[in-house]
């Protein structure tokens, strides 16, 4: 539940700022008649993203519990946790140009005098949101309770739609690059709990047949099929009986990219001296 409302929340922002800066572009230039056109945009996006996954989601479900289902599972695991790291890096090097860029983008498509142009602007930048939520929401899903995935997701949207009311009413006095900075920390925790059940997976499929011994065994303390044991699985990557490659992957990945990501946005957002 906590993965998914980190992640519909991180993503509903997002998504909210695109659509907020198109929008107010279009109002300044004195192009309101173009708001339509953004919308259908963003609204299919949205429905081709999400119809997508739900149709994925509910085919591989027919082979619950077969290799097959592994395999998928654990495509989704490592194409997920790639797609994450590379979207908070991209996030953090191109946040301060973001509103330039969509902007610019704005204008070229309504200078084509095309207005399914200004539409796929929409579409392209909604829809790379869209797309990054669904392959996210799978991998929680392949490894969740369902129930909990909605709700968490359900409450990240709906709070983001408050942040995007707030950021409308309050503007440059949201501190939205600290938001994305703690956020994307947060999901670097869950990228790497996807490599680590993409781990388990591989060695139960005999595709990483080494580093296979238990480091421990906190069954009896905290369960991954209880409640807490499955949101801190979930979100963490928590394992109750972690083999040698799965802890090693863990603390070598987060240790990384954390490292990374915190040196590179620091050194393109530094803080303002007075």
């Amino acid at each position: 539940m906590i993965a998914a409302f980190v992640i519909f929340l991180r993503e509903g922002v997002e998504a909210s700022m695109i659509v907020a800066i198109l929008l107010a572009y279009l109002d300044r230039i004195g192009q309101r008649r173009h708001r339509l056109d953004v919308l259908v945009g963003v609204g299919t996006a949205l429905v081709l993203a999400f119809g997508g996954g739900i149709a994925a989601f509910l085919t591989i479900r027919t082979y619950s519990g077969s290799r097959v289902q592994i395999i998928f599972e654990t495509a989704t695991y490592l194409v997920a946790a790639v797609v994450l790291t590379y979207m908070t890096f991209w996030m953090g090097a191109h946040s301060r140009g973001l509103a330039a860029e969509l902007r610019q983008r704005t204008q070229t498509a309504i200078g084509r005098g095309r207005r399914t142009a200004l539409g796929l602007v929409s579409f392209q930048a909604v829809g790379r949101e869209g797309l990054e939520t669904v392959v996210f929401t799978l991998a929680i899903a392949f490894s969740s309770n369902g129930q909990r995935v909605l709700a968490g997701g359900a409450a990240g949207l709906a709070l983001a739609l408050a942040i995007a009311f707030a950021i409308y009413r309050l503007g440059h006095r949201l501190n939205l690059g600290l938001f994305f900075k703690v956020v994307g920390v947060l999901l670097m925790a869950f990228a790497a709990g996807l490599l680590v059940d993409a781990v388990e997976n591989l060695q139960q499929l005999g595709w990483l047949p080494f580093l296979t011994h238990p480091m421990w065994n906190t069954s009896s303390i905290l369960s991954e099929d209880s409640a807490l044991g499955d949101v801190v699985h979930t979100f963490f990557g928590y394992a109750s009986q972690p083999t040698v490659l799965q802890l090693l992957v863990y603390v070598l990945y987060l240790a990384a990219v954390v490292t990374a990501f915190v040196g590179v946005w620091d050194r393109l957002h530094p803080l303002r001296r007075r």
